[in-house]
């Protein structure tokens, strides 16, 4: 892969804890996570000015900008510029934020003024990785969603000027951060991204990208993140699937998953955390936490032994297609 940032821990910090996403976090809690990170060795971490309007990047930059700045890689998104507004602008999953509203943008004048407060919140000097946040049929009515998408694509959008900035080494790559598959295919027909930040689509719930997506970043030498590799927490033991909450059919096969994991006395999400590792696109994992506690389990979640014959058991129960990479035997050393 023509990697041009550096290297990503396998096991990342998602900022939408640092967000307030579902709950409130007090800033004491929301450092002391990154801090526990940071002990655990993870250096990679994802953030966006979505998370709480710029309270997720802001609670970043405290923690990290003591940090020797070439020993970590961070990642953020554009596609949304905050503008002042009091009170803050609170949407869902949100629960607090600070004193902005959103405005989407996806143009190339948009994205630059983007990393440029990015870099003002997070008081760091450079961005290592740039996503175009939401940019996704999910997200957008389909009309919507072509609009946006032709404005990034086309001439003076988000595309062109990311490649610039890439060029100019404000950045050092750039791709998607989205939870449906197909925008992630048409950028890398449309331009040249690095990484894709690919949210709740490869998991032990669903495997979309195994078809068409995974082969075309091998061939164009792409690289992929994985976001929610529970499900918005579902695989841990949550009430909600992708941000809303689980549908019955959801946490039937859930249940499937559980009864399985049972019978090998394996961790269901220590199997979630690791399932999507093993794909050879797959560069890292990036469950969000919100507090210390939480981070350290993800960190032990990620070591924990699984027996091959789990793995096995779902292929042949058709709970995972059969060309699905499954994680290897762990050596002990």
């Amino acid at each position: 892969m023509n990697q041009r940032y550096r290297p990503i821990t396998r096991l990342g910090l998602g900022g939408t804890g640092l967000g307030d996403m579902y709950h409130t976090t007090r800033d004491e809690a929301a450092h002391a996570t990154v801090d526990a990170a940071w002990e655990a060795g993870i250096r990679y971490f994802d953030t966006a000015p979505h998370y709480g309007a710029g309270l997720s990047e802001h609670r970043f930059g405290m923690a990290l900008r003591r940090r020797p700045r070439e020993e970590f890689t961070l990642s953020t998104k554009v596609g949304r510029l905050l503008v002042p507004h009091h009170p803050g602008e609170i949407q869902s999953p949100f629960v607090s934020a600070m004193p902005f509203r959103r405005v989407t943008d996806y143009t190339s004048d948009g994205v630059r003024r983007s990393v440029e407060d990015s870099l003002q919140r997070l008081a760091l000097g450079h961005i290592d990785i740039v996503y175009v946040h939401d940019l996704s049929p999910d997200h957008f009515s389909r009309d919507d969603f072509e609009h946006h998408f032709r404005i990034a694509a086309g001439r003076g959008g988000a595309f062109e000027g990311l490649v610039k900035l890439r060029e100019e080494g404000v950045i050092k790559g750039w791709g998607m951060g989205v939870n449906t598959v197909e925008p992630c295919m048409r950028a890398l027909q449309a331009s040249d991204p690095d990484v894709f930040l690919l949210a709740g689509r490869y998991t032990l719930m669903e495997t979309t990208p195994l078809q068409d997506f995974f082969p075309l970043c091998a061939e164009r030498g792409a690289s992929v993140v994985i976001g929610g590799p529970f499900n918005s927490g579902f695989l841990a033991g949550g009430d909600h699937y992708d941000y809303q909450p689980a549908k019955p059919e959801q946490r039937a096969h859930r249940e499937r998953l559980r009864e399985v994991a049972a019978r090998h006395n394996v961790d269901l999400a220590a199997a979630a955390l690791q399932f999507g590792l093993a794909h050879p696109v797959v560069s890292a994992t990036i469950p969000g936490a919100s507090s210390p506690e939480h981070l350290r389990r993800n960190a032990t979640l990620l070591h924990i032994e699984i027996p091959a014959v789990f793995w096995e058991e779902l292929l042949a129960e058709g709970l995972l297609p059969s060309n699905a990479p499954i994680p290897p035997r762990k050596t002990v050393v």
